[in-house]
């Protein structure tokens, strides 16, 4: 009998331990399950030294959406060179393509385009900052986009027309605005139609130099340089290579100020390098806006039908230039400006 009870009791224990075994490697795995979340890959490319600040601002506001650098989201980053076309963006893009990401991030526009190529085979969903969305076929519409892109756009035909009012408020002696800009350029076509009815509107003659390499630019600046009469009372800069990366810039910055004339820019640092004024968009405040984005898109949305982002413009004034130049800048637009450099 003993025996009997023994025996029982050695059967039931043996099940206990089982039992224990069971649980606790059940528990085990779901613990393991909650400290492994999943991790994405998000690639980013930027296209050109200007623009880095909008990765800052995308990379910022992602980690405050929950995204842990090296602990649920991994960043893989290339670069394209200043000058690169949309075919070598789509290149450099094709990178990102082969590491297999979960979402590309690129700007601006030849980035953007160029990226949106290269991810359509592979289906990888593909979100902008500084893309001019007119003049492409990239988006339906603002509200929905479609395809699989979407993101914060460049608001180029407002920006480049009230570029031109503004000349027009600080130097209303202007007559001649000079405008060197790449002819194929992915923007071009757009900011041209936004410009030359506002020149006509305010009295204004473009003088319009279209170029294909921007030493085409340096030579034309060079040729006035040694003329009688200069031909132009300003310089504007246009949304493309060939104005907007620094050492493109500089050229423009070192023209003006040898002539003494305004030059009108359209991104941050070149109110701090020679122009009079800036009107653009908060460059950071770009990355800022496409990250919740991002974030949809992750979390399952379908790309396509998150509305495009419009980011407010910016304006900057130099006014150490304007008391160079001699100008007085109306008190309006010194509250207007967000940043006022003396």
């Amino acid at each position: 009998m003993l025996g009997h009870y023994r025996s029982h009791n050695k059967i039931r224990t043996g099940w206990s331990l089982l039992l224990l075994i069971l649980v606790t490697a059940l528990l085990l795995s779901g613990c393991g399950g909650a400290q492994q979340p999943k991790v994405y890959h998000v690639g980013i490319l930027i296209g050109g030294t200007s623009f880095t600040p909008i990765s800052d601002g995308f990379k910022a506001t992602m980690t405050a959406l929950g995204y842990v650098e090296g602990q649920n989201i991994i960043y893989t980053t290339v670069k394209a060179p200043d000058n690169a076309t949309t075919a070598e963006d789509q290149g450099v893009a094709q990178q990102l393509v082969d590491a297999k990401v979960d979402l590309i991030f690129a700007f601006p526009s030849p980035a953007a385009i160029g990226a949106y190529a290269a991810a359509q085979g592979a289906n990888i969903p593909v979100v902008f900052a500084y893309l001019q969305i007119e003049d492409n076929d990239l988006v339906k519409s603002v509200r929905e986009p479609g395809g699989n892109t979407s993101g914060v756009r460049y608001p180029g035909p407002e920006l480049m027309g009230r570029r031109l009012d503004l000349l027009h408020e600080m130097a209303p002696q202007v007559k001649r605005v000079w405008i060197g800009y790449d002819k194929n350029g992915p923007n071009t076509a757009v900011a041209l139609e936004a410009v030359r009815p506002e020149a006509a509107k305010l009295g204004i003659t473009l003088v319009e130099v279209p170029a294909t390499a921007l030493e085409e630019i340096g030579a034309d600046l060079a040729a006035r340089a040694q003329a009688a009469d200069l031909g132009l009372d300003a310089l504007m800069t246009m949304p493309d290579n060939f104005s907007t990366p620094p050492a493109n810039f500089a050229v423009l910055s070192k023209f003006a100020a040898e002539h003494n004339l305004p030059l009108a820019g359209g991104v941050a640092y070149q109110a701090e390098q020679g122009a009079l004024f800036i009107n653009g968009t908060d460059t950071k405040g770009l990355g800022e806006l496409a990250a919740p984005v991002a974030d949809k898109v992750l979390k399952g949305t379908q790309v396509g039908t998150i509305p495009v982002v419009t980011p407010e413009q910016t304006l900057m004034i130099n006014y150490k230039v304007a008391q160079q130049l001699g100008l007085t800048i109306p008190d309006g637009l010194l509250r207007q400006a967000s940043n006022i450099i003396r």
